[in-house]
């Protein structure tokens, strides 16, 4: 079961947001350029290594400070996949958010809660020489603040049975869909070795209680808390009836 879109619909053009998934897009396409062996030294060149921030290991011919990579690992990620799932949930989520709070605020605001995702992980593995890449601890911070602000938004979810015989649609409330994400989240960083490659689920953790930390922050005076939709209206001359 995961998100696919939200029935939120707010006033306004999210630009911060749709820059952000280009951004990671237009970076995934220059690792997808590398030649062999050049592709894999971009993770440890431009991903964070905690030890490197730390100053327990170095890396060679560094374009950038430790503390620099904070922030280009934000945009970097690891394969197809990764970049997609991350992309379509700061697609449902983010627009909301950045609207709440101003252009300039939320992109504050996301850049702030991926780097408290990020050190999160890093001061739980602070000697780790493991590239950290990947955008999901800042969209995390999305997540967080979208689940205070909106948690009755309905957001419609598939369903994939398993085994798979058909595949469904269905909307949830955004407290139980993000509520349950989060809790996946701490369950599985619980039970799974920290020390190892895959994913950072501590980063997701510290960036969602980021996000809902800094909500109050950033958010603007005239959005409440714990909004309620506004319901929708159908125009009964534009319906048509099951015998179109």
């Amino acid at each position: 079961m995961f998100p696919i879109s939200d029935d939120n619909a707010e006033p306004g053009t999210p630009i911060v947001t749709w820059a952000l998934i280009a951004a990671c897009v237009a970076v995934f396409f220059w690792q997808a350029s590398l030649p062999p062996g050049a592709d894999e030294l971009a993770f440890y060149q431009f991903g964070l290594i905690p030890g490197v921030l730390f100053g327990s290991v170095t890396v060679a011919d560094a374009p950038l400070p430790a503390w620099g990579t904070i922030i280009s690992s934000m945009f970097m990620h690891g394969g197809f996949a990764h970049l997609a799932g991350n992309m379509l949930y700061l697609w449902i989520f983010g627009d909301n958010v950045e609207l709440a709070m101003g252009r300039v605020r939320f992109l504050v605001f996301y850049i702030v809660c991926g780097i408290a995702a990020t050190l999160t992980h890093a001061f739980l593995v602070p000697g780790s020489t493991i590239p950290l890449v990947g955008a999901s601890g800042a969209i995390s911070g999305v997540l967080g603040a979208y689940l205070l602000l909106y948690p009755r938004a309905r957001v419609r979810v598939l369903f994939i049975p398993f085994p798979l015989i058909l595949l469904r649609t269905f909307y949830i409330p955004a407290l139980i869909v993000l509520g349950l994400w989060f809790v996946i989240q701490v369950l599985s960083g619980l039970g799974s070795d920290i020390e190892e490659a895959g994913v950072a689920f501590w980063a997701h953790v510290g960036g969602f209680v980021a996000g809902g930390l800094l909500i109050g922050f950033f958010k603007r005076p005239d959005v409440p808390f714990f909004h309620k939709p506004a319901p929708r209206v159908f125009d009964g001359r534009s319906e048509r009836g099951p015998w179109r």
